[in-house]
């Protein structure tokens, strides 16, 4: 391939990771990648849950790059994926960057805690997320995403991004979301993102309705955005919109430490890499 292609091709990159149980812990137990993804060895600060650090050593993704997650876990496995930072998508002349996600859970538990994805003005970028949960499996998973870059005034003006998620347990769909932010068409309409740059989901399954009376007092008299809670076919759904990552994150990391033993019979134990 001529230098001039690669270009124009950008970053063709995929991680695929496999965890299993043995007696006494998850393991990885599987690993391939291509590209610039990669994966921390596990940690276990909390002794049969795996902890894994998702790497992206460019930093940045750019005009058509492709990224694309691969996560399994097997009967009885318990991991926990974040990032050491946030993922950002730089301005493009024309071609898109994507990332796709697809996680696979069987009779296991999958927690995918990432940090913020930023996208800068003129982006163009596609993420999908596509989560196949067998009869018992668990999952708690966030994405915070910020359009523009508000600390420094920068509006996501122009550009373009496509958000999809689809979580389905056992082949049948629970929750199918899906957004377009084009440029600042969309991002000020009153049915849309109101003006707000930050964006975030929290999913959370299986979830019972007594979640919810439980959830509901930390969404509410947030100071810098707004935030709600819903329960959709057995999926506690946690939206907030607002000007900041960092109470995104606050707020999500709250309600993780508060749901995570109801949901997953553990108490939480924070991830080493976010003390950092």
């Amino acid at each position: 391939m001529s230098v001039a292609e690669g270009v124009q091709a950008g970053w063709q990159a995929e991680l695929n990771l496999e965890f299993a149980a043995r007696p006494n812990k998850t393991v990885l137990a599987a690993r391939q990648q291509r590209g610039p993804l990669a994966v921390q060895r596990p940690f276990y600060p909390e002794g049969e849950v795996c902890h894994a650090y998702v790497l992206h050593p460019p930093g940045g993704v750019v005009g058509g790059d492709q990224l694309q997650l691969h996560f399994t876990v097997q009967a009885q496995a318990h991991a926990l994926l974040t990032t050491p930072g946030a993922t950002k998508f730089y301005r493009s002349a024309g071609l898109q960057a994507a990332q796709h996600q697809q996680f696979q859970v069987t009779d296991g538990c999958l927690e995918w805690l990432p940090q913020e994805t930023i996208f800068f003005p003129s982006a163009q970028a596609s993420l999908t997320s596509s989560i196949h949960l067998s009869s018992s499996a668990h999952y708690l998973g966030w994405e915070v995403y910020c359009l523009g870059r508000p600390v420094i005034g920068e509006a996501f003006t122009q550009g373009k991004v496509l958000f999809k998620t689809a979580l389905y347990r056992e082949g049948k769909p629970l929750l199918l979301d899906r957004l377009v932010v084009n440029g600042e068409q969309d991002l000020y309409l009153a049915a849309g993102l109101r003006g707000q740059p930050v964006l975030a989901n929290f999913l959370a399954t299986p979830a019972e309705p007594a979640l919810l009376d439980l959830v509901r007092p930390y969404c509410e008299d947030l100071a810098q955005g707004a935030a709600g809670v819903t329960l959709m076919n057995g999926v506690l759904v946690v939206r907030y919109l607002g000007t900041s990552t960092a109470q995104a994150q606050r707020l999500f990391r709250t309600i993780w430490q508060v749901i995570r033993p109801l949901i997953t019979g553990r108490d939480a134990v924070l991830p080493r890499i976010w003390a950092t």
